[in-house]
């Protein structure tokens, strides 16, 4: 199974797109994805290919649901005694 997480532009040079995920930052390459990039759009990147350009507001609330599941999976179990 794959997950795709969006990912932002931050530069661009050619072919090749620098992209980050909170904090974390990848080069990918556009040869794929078949329309154009700009800095500060959205990608879904796959084995390093951008595959999909997304809509800023989808792709912000796909990030927000993963800091969500994240943020559950620090929390305690439910019922557990406070430190």
């Amino acid at each position: 199974m794959c997950l795709a997480v969006p990912t932002k532009v931050v530069s661009l040079d050619g072919n090749l797109a620098t992209v980050d995920v909170q904090g974390v930052r990848a080069r990918v390459r556009l040869d794929a994805l078949g329309e154009e990039v700009r800095i500060g759009d959205y990608l879904l990147v796959h084995a390093g290919f951008a595959i999909r350009r997304l809509d800023p507001q989808d792709a912000l609330e796909t990030l927000t649901l993963f800091d969500e599941l994240f943020a559950l999976e620090d929390a305690p179990p439910s019922g557990s005694p406070s430190p």
